[in-house]
């Protein structure tokens, strides 16, 4: 059955949710997007908020987006990730800096191990997720998505561990459970691949 609803976009998105304890708040913040269609083009996205409840002054922990394609990167902070429930409170996002970002280089064996790699104004990003579970769909309805007017649909792995840095220098933080779409065991770490956000 094919579904005629309007994508607003569509491609991949992988993040790092990490925390320095299980019951503490969020340290740091990574949404990353490879955008194969939508109303700005392709392009892609990193959102690195290193300091998610401060004003990313400080020169080790900067609240930026690395992209190729800004326009693409203000429509998805606007529309998505500011409603993402992870960065609903973060403070970080009114600080954001768009900076240019390159070469991006997705990486690993698409089983245990994922890869992304990019050069940027700031320096040299490397994001890998490990101990990867095996996949499974989510289909989440308007009421149940993340904006409440679109359908998602997207294959997710969770990611046990995790590795980001810039420059060499690691972020701050580790993935810990969460319940997510029913599964009480999954990770704030996850690969969403196939994903695509259709209009309710």
């Amino acid at each position: 059955m094919a579904n005629h609803g309007e994508v607003d976009w569509s491609g991949e998105n992988p993040g790092m949710y990490l925390k320095a304890s299980a019951t503490g708040p969020y340290v740091t913040l990574i949404s990353f997007f490879r955008v194969v269609t939508s109303p700005h083009g392709r392009g892609h996205a990193a959102f690195l908020l290193l300091d998610p409840h401060g004003n990313g002054k400080q020169p080790n922990r900067p609240n930026v987006c690395l992209t190729d394609n800004e326009p693409l990167a203000a429509y998805l902070a606007a529309g998505f990730v500011s409603k993402f429930g992870a960065f609903q409170n973060a403070n970080g996002l009114a600080s954001l800096q768009y900076q240019p970002g390159w070469d991006f280089m997705p990486g690993g064996d698409g089983r245990t191990r994922h890869v992304e790699w990019f050069r940027s104004a700031i320096g040299q990003v490397q994001l890998e997720w490990g101990a990867l579970s095996e996949a499974f769909l989510v289909d989440l309805k308007p009421g149940e998505s993340a904006t409440g007017k679109h359908r998602m649909v997207s294959m997710f792995f969770d990611a046990r561990q995790t590795s980001a840095s810039v420059n060499g220098k690691p972020v701050d933080g580790k993935p810990v459970p969460r319940e997510f779409v029913g599964r009480s065991d999954s990770s704030t770490a996850f690969l969403a691949f196939s994903e695509s956000w259709i209009k309710g």
